[in-house]
């Protein structure tokens, strides 16, 4: 509990650095979103899922071309898994899409370009917390067809414990996903367009040792559009 409390103050201060600094950008785009299947942490490209991003950034001049972009965003993650085809005997399918307030916390340099243009390229890391999504099934097997759907249950772990994780078991997805963010793109005077990676560092399933391996970490790349406020 005093854990969250944490967070949530620290998505207000976030905020409040934004607004203090009377600069940012209303910022949406488009998620591919995937989950990493091998201990070296690649991906499948066949389990890419599309989904969505939303939220504010905020853009605070720390000197000459460095700025820091804090932000709030609902992200849509996850990925998809299918086996077999529709109509066949052992078709599978499942969509798993969970959603998450993330908190980047970004250092970027601005390089004019000309025009009043400006290319800009950082990274930082960020923190996310699990507040929904749903997992849909379907299927085929000899008896018939199955078709189902689920809202993701997350555990109620706290980072802070370490090793210790609170409400683990079977089928549960961690709460809290963190990780590194990349980004680069192009400003203009009031639209910036960006193309960003998420690099997920906690393993999704609940009970987990997140330094054993790669597996099952988010993978998110994602183009965005913003509009300066």
């Amino acid at each position: 509990m005093k854990f969250r409390i944490t967070i949530f103050s620290t998505i207000a201060i976030l905020l409040t650095i934004g607004v203090q600094a009377q600069k940012g950008q209303l910022r949406g785009g488009i998620n591919f979103a995937n989950v990493s299947v091998t201990d070296n942490g690649r991906v499948d490209d066949a389990n890419m899922l599309t989904s969505f991003q939303l939220g504010l950034v905020g853009d605070v001049k720390l000197g000459g071309p460095v700025y820091f972009q804090p932000g709030v965003l609902f992200s849509g993650k996850g990925s998809k898994v299918q086996r077999g085809n529709a109509g066949s005997n052992g078709y599978f399918k499942q969509t798993f899409n969970p959603y998450y307030i993330e908190v980047p916390a970004t250092v970027i340099f601005k390089l004019p370009i000309g025009g009043g243009g400006k290319f800009f390229a950082g990274a930082g890391p960020y923190l996310g917390i699990g507040v929904g999504g749903k997992v849909k099934t379907e299927g085929q097997t000899l008896v018939g067809n199955y078709n189902r759907e689920r809202n993701i249950t997350f555990s109620d772990d706290d980072p802070t414990t370490l090793s210790d994780e609170e409400g683990a078991g079977f089928g549960i997805v961690k709460r809290f996903d963190y990780g590194l963010n990349g980004t680069a793109g192009i400003e203009g005077k009031s639209m910036v367009l960006s193309a960003n990676y998420g690099l997920g560092l906690a393993k999704l399933q609940s009970g987990s040792n997140n330094s054993v391996d790669n597996n099952n970490k988010h993978r998110i790349l994602s183009f965005t559009l913003g509009f300066k406020l």
